[in-house]
């Protein structure tokens, strides 16, 4: 089992992605606000105005972590499902996608 981490940045695209996931056979998937480091504050002003500038800048624009566990058996199918959905990871400003050995599952998901 995989857990497979997606930072979506494309986040206009969410539900038609969930959509596909669905149908690729992922039963689920958690989804968490997220901001990326050069997003939240200017490339080389790292200081407390960086920190204010995200309270007060609300048109920042913000991504979608998406952590999604799935059987090794669905992981090709899902990256090509996440890419195709991106318009491809390998363009800018459209995510990263990264995956991780899951040791053990507790629970049940239905």
């Amino acid at each position: 089992m995989k857990l497979l981490v997606l930072v979506l940045n494309k986040t206009d695209i969410l539900d038609d992605l969930l959509r596909d996931l669905l149908a690729t056979g992922v039963r689920g998937a958690t989804i968490i606000d997220s901001t990326g480091m050069a997003r939240a504050i200017d490339i080389g002003d790292v200081s407390i105005f960086g920190s204010l500038r995200m309270v007060i800048d609300e048109d920042r624009q913000s991504s979608k972590t998406l952590l999604i566990a799935v059987q090794d058996s669905l992981v090709d199918q899902v990256r090509a499902t996440i890419d195709n959905a991106v318009g491809g990871l390998s363009k800018p400003d459209t995510g990263v996608l990264f995956g991780l050995p899951i040791s053990f599952f507790d629970g049940k998901v239905n």
